[in-house]
């Protein structure tokens, strides 16, 4: 038994590391001798929980297998890819540590935090928050797009997202409060956030992944950053509004300045014009229905009550 098991034996407070994991085969291995010897040495009782987001890859047989030698290790399995997101709440639920932190699996995050972490947490703080340092390694175009995301969802959400991460410890109260949020699209870094508690902050900077290579996709990190900034705040919805009166300030003009001709007598025909107006207009009802659309599928969504995710097969014994 290592010291980590010995300590949660005594009764001391257990850390529950909740570590998403995606055709992440070859990081298993290496995130349970890491992230587990860095808790071990510092004798934390911890159970590392990894959440199997659907895995086509050998990720779930990796995680049976260390769960099978480590009674640290425990597996859920998702009956397909459900997202990020799901993983997330699937581990905090599957949780029973005093206190919780949610980590990458390629170890971008680095372990050694979470003992930072841990201790100011039995200083009193109930959220810690890992931020960014730098971004590590990016192309100019990913980076970019990154910055317009949380610049926009820092603005919409009124939370200085900047240099969030999901790299985060949570204390038992905080992780209750936020499986309370019944939502099916939850944004966990901005809410994690919004439920307010006593907060602080520690630095990292993003580590090189070691295996494997990052599964977002310019598409899927489009279709992510769509689904959080709509989940979230209603913003957009707003444009439609701004588009209404530019419109209404638009035709107002065109107005006067037709009446004005009129009764000058120097009216033309303006074919052209016309049928730039309708282009005009046209495109901007189109766009604003394409907005009222995405929510009322949002709310579709939530209106059917299915569940974040299906858990199929699950290993490891619970602490």
């Amino acid at each position: 038994m290592g010291r980590a098991a010995a300590a949660f034996s005594k009764g001391e407070k257990m850390l529950s590391v909740i570590i998403p994991a995606y055709n992440e085969e070859e990081n298993i291995p290496r995130a349970v001798k890491e992230i587990g010897g860095v808790l071990a040495e510092e004798g934390i009782a911890h159970e590392l929980i990894f959440i199997d987001d659907g895995s086509k890859d050998a990720t779930w047989e990796k995680i049976k297998a260390e769960s099978a030698k480590r009674r640290t290790v425990r597996g859920v399995h998702f009956s397909r890819n459900f997202g990020k997101e799901s993983a997330i709440y699937a581990g905090l639920e599957a949780a029973e540590g005093d206190c919780a932190a949610v980590i990458d699996c390629d170890l971008q995050h680095p372990p050694e935090k979470l003992v930072e972490m841990y201790r100011l947490w039995e200083d009193g703080y109930e959220v810690i928050e890992a931020v960014k340092k730098d971004r590590g390694k990016e192309s100019a175009a990913h980076k970019a797009a990154a910055g317009c995301f949380y610049s926009i969802i820092s603005k919409v959400t009124g939370i200085d997202m900047q240099r969030a991460s999901d790299f985060k410890l949570m204390d038992r109260k905080v992780v209750l409060a936020l499986l309370n949020i019944h939502e099916k699209n939850a944004f966990f870094r901005a809410l994690s956030a919004w439920v307010g508690f006593k907060t602080t902050q520690v630095e990292f900077s993003v580590r090189e992944r070691e295996a494997g290579v990052s599964k977002w996709s310019t598409k899927s990190l489009i279709k992510y950053a769509l689904t959080n900034i709509t989940s979230f705040s209603t913003a957009p919805m707003q444009v439609v509004t701004f588009l209404g009166v530019v419109m209404f300030i638009v035709m107002l003009v065109f107005g006067i300045v037709s009446l004005v001709q009129k009764i000058m007598g120097t009216a033309l025909g303006g074919f052209t014009t016309v049928i730039l107006l309708l282009l005009f207009i046209g495109s901007i009802v189109m766009m604003s229905l394409g907005i009222i659309g995405y929510y009322i599928a949002k709310i579709y969504e939530e209106v059917k009550g299915r569940p974040r995710y299906i858990v199929s097969e699950e290993c490891g014994r619970r602490a």
